[in-house]
């Protein structure tokens, strides 16, 4: 029995990768492997199907610099703090709250909680100098403005006062149209410290 088996001994491979198939990458390639041995050159990858070894990541990741954006710097809008200083260098508006109502320059009555619409009592916070002019989003280059005439304004410079007045929408509003309106967004009515009127809860 035992002479048998002596006689039929298997022969294994010396070689772990005979009868299989290497595995390949999306580009073709088959991977590499890092060497542990030091004296054997650096492993490479596969990037962009061109070979980039790990001493040249090292080196490009080194010497990476990362240069400043005016967008970051600059923002094209306005940043929340400089809306709200903004808004108080606006003129108040007389027997009304001035968190609620205040006039452009060009004496528009303007409605806090209208931003952006087109309509008459509606407002944007505008660059005075203009963005694409360079300039800057800060306070000094901010001003409430009736949308309409932002909208027409764009970016020129060269419209002078009277030019900006004709191209405001106007619309008469009264003291109860404007109750209406903080009824309606607010909830209530408040009226400015100078009214000496009730308020109207």
């Amino acid at each position: 029995m035992n002479s048998r088996n002596k006689g039929k001994r298997r022969s294994y491979s010396s070689s772990p990768t005979r009868n299989h198939r290497s595995p390949t990458t999306s580009s073709g390639l088959a991977p590499t492997t890092s060497s542990s041995s030091s004296g054997s050159p650096p492993s490479a990858s596969v990037i962009d199907a061109q070979f980039v070894t790990g001493d040249d990541d090292f080196t490009y990741l080194h010497d990476l610099t990362i240069s400043p954006q005016d967008k970051f710097s600059n923002p094209r809008s306005f940043p929340y703090s400089v809306k709200q200083q903004c808004w108080e260098k606006a003129e108040k508006i007389k027997g009304r709250d001035p968190d609620r109502w205040r006039r452009d320059p060009l004496g528009n009555t303007i409605f806090r909680k209208l931003v952006g619409c087109p309509g008459c009592l509606c407002h944007d916070y505008d660059h005075i100098l203009p963005y694409s002019k360079g300039g800057k989003s800060t306070l000094e280059n901010c001003q409430v403005l009736q949308a309409t005439v932002n909208r027409s304004k764009g970016n020129r410079t060269e419209m002078s006062r009277a030019d900006l007045i004709q191209k405001s929408s106007y619309c008469r509003v009264s003291g109860r149209d404007m109750d209406l309106l903080e009824l309606s967004a607010y909830g209530n009515v408040r009226r400015g410290q100078d009214s000496g009127g009730c308020i109207m809860q």
